[in-house]
């Protein structure tokens, strides 16, 4: 997918971490002598997301992705760094008020039961978020009506409960729910992680449609490059905490730098000699966010890795010759 930018992002971070300290029991700390500990899960991120675009941000499990996600909507707030919602701070004296930000961010999650109140027909879940819009009580029937055909729902199932729905239906609940506030931004959650193949395609051309009728920007978080390739306007890999590669989804797909999106290119089966890719296989696991190792994060799997990258970590820079325009990697030999 291919798009035109604006003058500015609608949404931008800087250089944003999000840490969580783990305590340790009082018996530990006196039997072990065990310190608390400290999870980087999301360590110096710098990204935007533009009017009416969709990145991507894909990487293993653990990587941070879901963190940084309720970080760009205010959910959490950083440990350092800063986001921006159209020009404005989330946090600080100057920050945008906490009601116009609902308004104009929403988040759809990866559970679509676990994120619906179970004792709540699908006609009071959307009530209160028409209520919270300050829809006056005698125009939310017909708002909630109008919510549930545009997700391709419909008035019959206003008064049934979460239990009585289908995967797909369930998630189709969750987008009635962020659009019942008008958004400008969603954060999709690995919005298809626990739906069937079938079922998945469906969504995502809910997503896109919805994305041509309203203009909406999504940041998309999964681990299926498949999906990405369908989706996306730019996709952004991610690793321990950090960003490692940002591209067009059409030049990350065809001149992936970093080696780990390389490895993740490279699992993605095809019936298409041309596009498949010999398999690359990584070392070991991926290190935990509360020990991260020194330099390049990504060294001690890396099949290129040179002793540069186990002393000096590498900044996120623009590809430069290796890449169209827009193409950032944080790799010191990919651009060697």
């Amino acid at each position: 997918m291919t798009q035109t930018y604006g003058p500015g992002p609608l949404l931008s971070a800087r250089d944003v971490s999000k840490h969580f300290v783990l305590h340790e029991t009082l018996l530990a700390r006196y039997l072990a002598g065990a310190k608390d500990r400290t999870v980087r899960a999301v360590d110096g991120v710098s990204l935007e997301v533009y009017p009416a675009e969709t990145l991507s941000l894909v990487g293993e499990s653990g990587c941070g992705k879901s963190t940084l996600g309720r970080t760009v909507v205010g959910l959490y707030e950083p440990t350092s760094g800063e986001v921006r919602f159209d020009g404005k701070p989330l946090w600080g004296q100057q920050a945008l008020p906490r009601a116009s930000l609902r308004r104009q961010a929403q988040i759809i999650f990866q559970n679509p039961y676990s994120s619906l109140n179970p004792r709540h027909t699908v006609r009071q879940i959307l009530s209160v978020a028409l209520a919270a819009r300050q829809v006056p009580a005698r125009e939310r029937e017909a708002e909630t009506i109008a919510l549930l055909r545009r997700v391709g729902l419909s008035e019959e199932h206003m008064d049934r409960y979460p239990h009585q729905f289908s995967g797909g239906q369930r998630q189709r609940i969750g987008v009635a729910r962020a659009l019942a506030m008008r958004p400008r931004f969603v954060v999709a959650d690995e919005p298809l992680s626990s739906l069937d193949v079938s079922v998945q395609a469906q969504i995502i051309n809910l997503l896109r449609g919805l994305q041509d009728e309203l203009g909406l920007a999504y940041l998309f978080i999964t681990h299926d490059l498949r999906v990405v390739y369908h989706i996306s306007h730019r996709v952004a890999v991610m690793y321990l905490g950090q960003v490692v590669e940002v591209a067009p989804t059409d030049e990350l797909f065809e001149n992936p730098l970093h080696p780990y999106t390389q490895a993740l290119l490279s699992a993605i089966p095809s019936i298409e000699r041309h596009r498949r890719r010999q398999r690359m296989m990584l070392e070991g696991t991926v290190p935990t966010p509360i020990d991260p190792p020194s330099g390049c994060r990504f060294h001690p799997r890396c099949p290129r890795r040179a002793a540069r990258c186990e002393e000096e970590p590498p900044a996120l820079q623009s590809a430069g010759r290796q890449g169209t325009p827009g193409h950032f990697v944080r790799c010191h030999l990919a651009l060697s």
